[in-house]
């Protein structure tokens, strides 16, 4: 590495420029590769898929303005420039784990990642998250919102330590595991004035207000849809479930949703109608990298995020 490119990356680094979590992750997976010798057996030490740190590693290239490896075929080798590189990345990282002395791990803190769909923010998620701050109180964490489909790469390619998403339609990558927080039904909410008439009709006559189909969630309703053979006339399509209950307040249309506990008390003016016998329903799960969730912050926040979703879980049903 020139001494140019070294001080406009450690003054990236001192200037938050680079956003210093995912640098050090960087580092560390770039570090095993040099070790290792391949992205693959780089990613079976640290618990990332070969895909997830080659994602890694261009990301790293680009922050630098360089790349660190000659690539033929499926091989990359370490170039002179990522030979430095290494030299270098061993000395931050070394002057990094040194910031906190002797200190445990646990007293020195640090940040966990978290990604999360909207409609858990407001709910059991903020409790969690108030409760891991009083066991950890000096851990930072970052909350970082999407849609499920993204939250989920996001964690498989170890950007993220951890998401509450959307059960996908699809088997996870082997290193990845989930488990169900919350079970939430569809319903059809509709105005108030319509709430008397029958629900399939409903469907078949009103504006048809779409929870977007490119959510997985969305993905369920448009399969339920196929599966009942209704036609329905769409009028709107978005991702944000209040936003969809507000519109249906103002007499918009009729929406197929979960019955979220983010709703809270529906407006008045909307009503919840149950599908009966062809109910289904969208599973929010907790997912997280194996290896990670065996340490104890990530591990503790898991806990948090799991028994506030069954405290929430439990009151909605004493209702």
């Amino acid at each position: 590495m020139n001494k140019i490119a070294e001080k406009r990356y450690i003054f990236d680094l001192t200037t938050n420029k680079i956003d210093e979590s995912a640098m050090l992750r960087e580092l560390k997976t770039f570090v095993a590769v040099a070790q290792h010798g391949t992205f693959a057996a780089a990613g079976e030490r640290i618990g990332l898929t070969q895909s997830a740190v080659s994602a890694q590693m261009q990301r790293l290239e680009k922050n630098l303005g360089f790349a660190l490896f000659d690539r033929t075929g499926r091989s990359a080798t370490l170039n002179d420039a990522g030979r430095e590189t290494l030299a270098l990345a061993d000395d931050l990282l070394s002057l990094y784990a040194q910031l906190g002395g002797q200190t445990a791990p646990t007293e020195r803190g640090g940040t966990l990642t978290v990604g999360a769909i909207a409609s858990v923010q407001p709910t059991f998620m903020a409790d969690a998250l108030a409760n891991f701050r009083k066991d950890w109180p000096s851990w930072r964490l970052r909350i970082v919102p999407g849609v499920s489909l993204n939250l989920l790469g996001q964690v498989d390619a170890g950007e993220l330590d951890l998401a509450v998403i959307i059960k996908p339609p699809f088997s996870l990558p082997p290193d990845l595991e989930c488990r169900t927080l919350v079970t939430e039904p569809f319903v059809l909410l509709v105005p108030a004035r319509l709430a008397r008439k029958p629900w399939r009709e409903l469907l078949a006559t009103e504006p048809f207000i779409r929870y977007d189909r490119r959510s997985f969630g969305g993905g369920q309703v448009d399969r339920f849809l196929r599966r009942l053979r209704v036609n329905v006339s769409e009028s709107i399509e978005l991702d944000e479930l209040l936003g969809i209950v507000q519109l249906v307040a103002r007499g918009a249309g009729v929406a197929l949703v979960p019955l979220a506990a983010a709703f809270g008390a529906l407006p008045r003016t909307v009503k919840a109608l149950a599908l009966g016998g062809e109910t289904f329903e969208r599973e929010i799960v907790l997912v997280e990298r194996r290896r990670r969730a065996a340490e104890a912050p990530a591990a503790r926040l898991g806990e948090c995020i799991a028994e506030a979703a069954q405290a929430l879980a439990g009151k909605s049903r004493r209702r």
